[in-house]
């Protein structure tokens, strides 16, 4: 009987091996510089280097000096802050992230970035656990950060950044870019479904959803830019690349007056056409 069972008991325990969820490959940290995470799959993907230098960044000299400051010390393995950095859409706040951190990363070996997707923030708890163990340090990254579906991802980065029991990794440094100062809706009617789930209940989500922000030590502003700034960016831009025309700062206003905005991303776009029509190639 024991015999007649065998084959059967085999395929049985193949199939669950089938079933069961690969495991997710040893990270090859040594292989890049940034990286992107994917919950799912556990896997993290190797990305290219962020080409744009930080001293290309203009008319953020504050908050460059002030995020690489913090990065430095990160780095350094001194005492440091999980950073929010909030503002108007379009100030080069997930560039400066990235920008320094490829400033600092070429000076201190072991340095990496991972990128998080806004969407599976509810997996950082598990990321930050597994990247604990390594002798790494990590930038844990995630661009555009809110908590447009409620509280459970608020929940989740709250017990990430405190890190339960053992405390939080001291080999990571979260930093978040952000529209919103508080990472909430700006109001409770953004979200469907509230008024069903009470008044109590949607302001228990907001407490929740605020004191998030609290956990980050460091927060850098990135207001609105005027228009000599914006010149200048475009102008730093044009130099940089070896972009020359006679009408530079007209066609630089124009193109910002058709898009309604100053900002440092209009001027990249800016200079991006104008790289174009220069028959000229850009590192973006």
């Amino acid at each position: 009987m024991t015999h007649e069972l065998e084959p059967v008991l085999t395929r049985i325990a193949a199939a669950l091996e089938r079933l069961a969820p690969a495991q997710a490959p040893e990270p090859a940290f040594e292989t890049a510089h940034l990286f992107r995470h994917d919950p799912a799959s556990g896997v993290f993907h190797a990305a290219p280097d962020y080409p744009l230098p930080l001293a290309a960044l203009v008319g953020v000299d504050r908050q460059k000096a002030r995020f690489v400051e913090n990065l430095q010390r990160f780095a350094a393995g001194l005492p440091y802050n999980h950073a929010l950095l909030w503002g108007v859409r379009g100030t080069g706040k997930s560039s400066l992230a990235k920008a320094a951190f490829m400033d600092v990363a070429a000076k201190a070996s072991g340095l990496k970035l991972v990128e998080v997707d806004r969407d599976q923030v509810t997996a950082l708890p598990g990321l930050f656990d597994t990247l604990r163990a390594r002798p790494e340090r990590f930038v844990v990254l995630c661009d555009d950060l809110s908590f447009e579906e409620g509280a459970d991802a608020a929940k989740a980065l709250k017990s990430a950044l405190e890190g339960g029991v053992s405390g939080p990794p001291a080999n990571v440094l979260f930093a978040a870019t952000s529209n919103r100062r508080h990472l909430m809706p700006r109001s409770h009617g953004e979200r469907g479904g509230q008024d069903d789930r009470g008044l109590v209940a949607a302001a228990e989500d907001a407490e929740e959803e605020v004191s998030v922000s609290d956990r980050f030590g460091l927060w850098i502003g990135f207001p609105p830019m005027d228009q000599p700034t914006y010149l200048a960016a475009v102008q730093g831009y044009a130099k940089r690349y070896g972009l020359k025309a006679p009408d530079l700062d007209r066609r630089a206003l124009q193109w910002a007056q058709l898009r309604g905005a100053r900002s440092g991303r209009v001027a990249w776009q800016f200079i991006r056409d104008l790289a174009g029509e220069l028959g000229k190639s850009l590192p973006l």
